[in-house]
Parts: structure tokens; C-alpha cells; sequence
């Protein structure tokens, strides 16, 4: 999900189109966020590691 938004966020920046900038940066923050979750122990959708 990270590698995703990343790849989102470089596409709407170079190509000058805001809402893939935007959708690109909800999914990098919403997959470090899991990331996090993950690594500390918290079970993410029913799985106790989440990468």
C-alpha cells in the first residue's frame, strides 16, 4: 500500500493531476499507520503482522 501511494503521489505530481497526488498520500499514511500497527503486536484485519 505504501509503494502504491508512492507511486500515485510521483504520477500526480509529475502529470500535474491533484487527486492522484491526493489519493497517493491518503494510501501512504493509511499503510504506515498499519505498518505501525503491525509492528507493535495489534492484530490488523485478523492478522497479527501486517506487511
Amino acid at each position: 500500500m505504501i509503494i502504491l501511494g508512492a507511486i500515485l503521489l510521483v504520477i500526480g505530481l509529475v502529470a500535474g493531476i491533484s487527486i492522484l497526488w491526493t489519493i497517493g498520500v491518503v494510501l501512504v499514511v493509511i499503510g504506515i499507520v498499519l505498518w505501525i500497527l503491525g509492528a507493535v503486536g495489534h492484530a490488523v484485519g485478523g492478522r497479527r503482522h501486517y506487511w
